[in-house]
């Protein structure tokens, strides 16, 4: 409760006076697995790929975005908790919250084919075709290499000045970086030039929609579809996930 005061009372002082916030619309409704502790979620030609929490519950998977079924999974093992996932080249590459290690995967076949390691927390994780862009929980992102996934910059995300902590899912998305702000129905719009937040997209209708009483099951999963500019988002242990599109 604590973290929650605090960012509730980060948000407020940022506001000044109030969230700016994008418009949006529901385009369409999708099931989804409630027992999922969603992570990470990524769309990749035709694909939606997720990765799920919890100990011994740590998984990517692959799924049928029609029905929500898992057509393919790979458990990240006992010790650890899974968090945010991306796509380089031919690979998946995922985070653990506070095992401070990574993997790497084979996209096709959920092989693992190595590790690595990282300080801190893992939280969210993009790339934008250059780089690949990690949260931690914080108000700050970290820019790593691809190909040896060691840390090359890094930068504090604010909003009229004031720093926004718990960044959490990330995902790129027409040269802004979208982020889920923990245990809030905001999704962050940020330059990831200057770290300047432009604005929230308040997903609350979507939430209050839903209905669900676990305080865990709150809004967490971005996936973003280039090819038809299809931008997805679903929570932990919600059993709908929703595609929406940004009026602009």
């Amino acid at each position: 409760m604590k973290r929650l005061r605090a960012l509730l009372l980060g948000l407020a002082l940022a506001a000044a006076p109030a969230l700016a916030e994008t418009p949006w619309k529901l385009v369409k409704t999708y099931p989804h697995d409630p027992t999922a502790f969603t992570q990470g979620l990524l769309f990749h030609d035709g694909v939606l790929f997720e990765s799920t929490g919890m100990p011994g519950q740590s998984q990517l998977r692959r799924v049928r975005l029609s029905d929500g079924k898992v057509l393919q999974q790979a458990s990240l093992g006992s010790a650890y908790f899974g968090e945010g996932m991306t796509d380089w080249g031919d690979e998946l590459i995922s985070l653990t919250w506070r095992h401070r290690t990574g993997f790497r995967w084979k996209r096709d076949t959920f092989e693992q084919i190595g590790s690595f390691r990282y300080a801190g927390e893992g939280w969210g994780l993009t790339q934008d075709g250059k780089r690949l862009i990690m949260s931690d929980g914080t108000a700050s992102l970290r820019f790593l290499d691809p190909v040896t996934l060691t840390q090359t910059g890094g930068i504090a995300v604010t909003y009229r000045g004031q720093p926004v902590p718990f960044l959490n899912e990330l995902e790129y998305v027409k040269g802004e970086v979208l982020a889920n702000v923990w245990m809030t129905d905001q999704i962050a719009r940020i330059d990831p030039a200057t770290g300047d937040v432009i604005d929230f997209i308040d997903l609350a209708p979507l939430v209050q929609k839903l209905n669900l009483s676990d305080r865990d099951a709150v809004l967490n999963g971005i996936a973003y579809d280039a090819a038809r500019d299809r931008l997805f988002v679903t929570g932990k242990y919600w059993p709908k996930l929703y595609e929406i599109r940004i009026i602009r």
